[in-house]
C-alpha cells in the first residue's frame, strides 16, 4: 500500500514537472504573427525643406524657434539691408533723372518735327513758285537748306530719344534686380510645417546657399518598411496599416499603403526581418496619420499591414521574433 502511494505521488510530481515545462515552453516561444498581417519596421520620414539664404549679410533679426509651427510666407529671418537700400535709392534717382531727360528730348523732338513739317511745306511752295518763275533760285535754295537742317535736327533727336529709351530700360532693370536682392533679405517659410533645426543666430553672417533652418511638414509623415519578396504579392495600394513607436508604446497610429517599389533590393542592414534568411525585399511606403504632430522624422517604428480584406485587426499587436 505504501509503495502504491509513493508511486502515485511520483507520477503526480512527474506530471506537474511536465506541465510546468510545457507551460514554460509556451511562455518562452514567441507568438506567431496572425496570418492576416504583414510586419515591417523602419524609421519615420517627413518632407524636409532646407531653407537657405540667397544674399550675403549679417542676420539682423531671427524668429527661428525649434519646435515652433509656421505657415508658408511667415518671416523667419531678416538680413541687414542698409547697403542694398542705399543702392536702391541711388538706382531710383538715376532712373528718374534719365526719364526726365527722355521727356525733355521728346518735347524737343515734337517741336523739331513741327519745324520739319513747316520747312517741307515751304520747300514745296518755293519749288512750285520757281517752276512759274515767281521765286528766285536763291529763295528755293534757302528753303531746301532749311528743310535739310530741320530733317537733320529730327534725326539727331530721334537717335537721342532711342538712346534715352534704352537707358531707361537698363535703369529699370538695374532697379528691379536690386529690389529682388532686397526682397531676399527677408527669408520666409516656404511651406507650412514645424521648425526642426535652427542653424543661425542674430549677428552671424550668412552667405548664398547657406542653410539657416530646416522645416518639416509633420502632417505628411511616412514610414518605409520592407516586405519579403515572397509576401509582396499580398500588399495592395490603400491597404490599412498600424504603426507604433517606442516613444508612445501604448499608442498605435493609423496608416495606409501609398507606394510599392517596383524593384527588389537586398535587405538594408538596419532593418530587422522576422526571418533572418530573407535576402530580397520590396520597399513599401506608408502614409501615417500624425494630426497631433507627435511623430518626428528619425523615430524607429514598427508597422503591421492588414493585407487580408475580410479579416479584422487582432486585439494586440506584437513584434515577431
Amino acid at each position: 500500500m505504501e509503495k502504491k502511494r509513493i508511486w502515485l505521488w511520483s507520477l503526480l510530481v512527474i506530471l506537474l514537472i511536465a506541465g510546468a515545462s510545457y507551460g514554460g515552453y509556451l511562455y518562452l516561444v514567441p507568438p506567431q504573427l496572425p496570418p492576416q498581417l504583414l510586419y515591417g519596421n523602419g524609421h519615420i520620414e517627413g518632407t524636409e525643406v532646407r531653407v537657405s539664404a540667397e544674399v550675403v549679410g549679417k542676420v539682423a533679426k531671427s524668429d527661428l524657434r525649434e519646435g515652433n509651427s509656421v505657415k508658408a510666407g511667415d518671416t523667419l529671418i531678416r538680413v541687414e539691408a542698409t547697403e542694398l537700400k542705399r543702392r536702391r535709392d541711388q538706382a531710383s534717382a538715376t532712373l528718374e533723372a534719365i526719364k526726365f531727360t527722355q521727356q525733355r528730348i521728346s518735347a524737343q523732338l515734337q517741336s523739331a518735327r513741327h519745324h520739319l513739317a513747316t520747312a517741307q511745306r515751304d520747300f514745296e511752295r518755293y519749288q512750285a513758285l520757281r517752276e512759274k518763275n515767281a521765286a528766285s533760285a536763291h529763295q528755293l535754295e534757302q528753303a531746301e537748306d532749311k528743310l535739310k537742317e530741320a530733317a537733320a535736327r529730327v534725326a539727331v533727336l530721334e537717335a537721342q530719344q532711342k538712346e534715352a529709351g534704352a537707358r531707361v530700360k537698363a535703369a529699370r532693370e538695374a532697379l528691379r534686380l536690386i529690389e529682388i536682392q532686397l526682397a531676399k533679405t527677408t527669408i520666409t517659410a516656404p511651406i507650412d510645417g514645424t521648425i526642426t533645426t535652427k542653424a543661425i543666430e542674430p549677428g552671424e553672417y550668412v552667405r548664398p546657399g547657406q542653410v539657416v533652418a530646416v522645416i518639416v511638414d509633420l502632417s505628411k509623415i511616412e514610414l518605409k518598411v520592407f516586405v519579403p519578396e515572397d509576401q509582396i504579392g499580398k500588399v495592395k495600394l490603400g491597404d490599412p496599416a498600424r504603426v507604433k513607436v517606442d516613444a508612445y508604446p501604448t499608442r498605435s497610429y493609423t496608416a495606409r499603403v501609398i507606394r510599392i517599389d517596383q524593384r527588389a533590393q537586398f535587405t538594408p542592414r538596419d532593418i530587422h526581418m522576422p526571418r533572418e534568411r530573407v535576402r530580397m525585399v520590396f520597399g513599401v511606403t506608408l502614409a501615417v496619420r500624425n494630426e497631433d504632430r507627435t511623430l518626428k522624422p528619425g523615430m524607429p517604428a514598427d508597422s503591421w499591414i492588414l493585407w487580408k480584406k475580410s479579416a479584422d485587426w487582432p486585439d494586440q499587436l506584437f513584434v515577431p521574433q
